[in-house]
Order: C-alpha cells, then structure tokens, then sequence
C-alpha cells in the first residue's frame, strides 16, 4: 500500500468539505494549512441565516439565464475560499496554503481546470496566502503561486475566473 501524498491528503479534505455545499451548479471545499496544521475550512453556501439555493431548489443566476464566471453579485452563496479565510485568523493565513477541490452536485465527478474568481482572488490576496493547490483529477493537481495573481492582474485583461 503506498502512502497518498501531503497535497492529496489536504486535497481529499477539501473534497470531502465540498460535500457540504449547498450550491446546485458547483460544490466547492477549501482548507487553509499552515505549517501542517488545518486552520480552518469553508464550502459554499449561503451567508448563515438565509436559505441555500438547494434548501429551495432553486439558482437565481441558471433561472435568469447568467453564464458562469459572471454576475457573482446574483449568486446566493459565499465562496468557499471566502468562508475558510472568514473563519481563519489573519497571522495563521500569512504563508499559508488554500487547498480548493470543486465537484458537480449532479454527479459527485470532480470539475478540472477551474480556479478562484477574481473576488476570491483578491481575498486570497489579502488575506496573505502565498500559494493555491487546485485538484483537477484524483491524483493531479496544480500548484498556484499567489505572487503570480499579483503580477498579473486578471482585473485589468477581463479573464474571468470558474
């Protein structure tokens, strides 16, 4: 039996907190880590209070037609990315590593290729975090250098991120 890696190991907690989503087009789990600790976690889902858009089977951006990767401002629900560095202390995020993994609420399957928009980009920013580590498949990922968004500043291009 061969060990599974540290980034697999992160990565399948954030899959597993990706299950709690309550979003009916993408399920999203991120973790913070730090020095090989969990600081916290987030999905995304509807700020506390407010009803999920599972909760009423209903998504306001497919019912108005909204493609993705536009009109965040129509969607319910806080980002995961957004709701992990919510729940994280600001000392604990500096150097720290957000683990995303995204998976259809349809069929479980993983979704390749996508990265945080340009919203949660900026928190990650803020937030300090220096590097994103993306799952595309159950073995594969990609290594994001933070430092990278900030250099190239995808708010000016009108490259929009998920």
């Amino acid at each position: 039996m061969s060990r599974v890696s540290k980034h697999n190991y992160y990565l399948d907690i954030a899959q597993t907190v990706a299950e709690r989503g309550t979003c009916l087009r993408r399920l999203f789990g991120a973790i913070i880590v730090k020095d090989d600790v969990i600081v916290s976690t987030g999905y995304n889902g509807a700020p506390r209070g407010r009803k999920n858009c599972s909760d009423m089977n209903m998504c306001m951006r497919d019912k108005l037609g909204i493609p993705r990767g536009e009109r965040y401002e129509m969607c319910r629900s806080v980002h995961a990315e957004a709701n992990a560095i919510i729940a994280a202390a600001r000392e604990r995020m500096l150097g720290a590593t957000l683990y995303m993994v995204c998976i259809s609420p349809q069929t479980g399957e993983l979704f390749s290729g996508t990265t945080s928009c340009m919203m949660c980009k900026r928190q990650i920013i803020n937030a300090g975090i220096s590097t994103v580590i993306v799952r595309d498949t159950k073995e594969d990922y990609r290594i994001i250098n933070v430092q990278d968004w900030i250099e190239d500043d995808d708010s000016l291009s009108g490259v929009f991120g998920y």
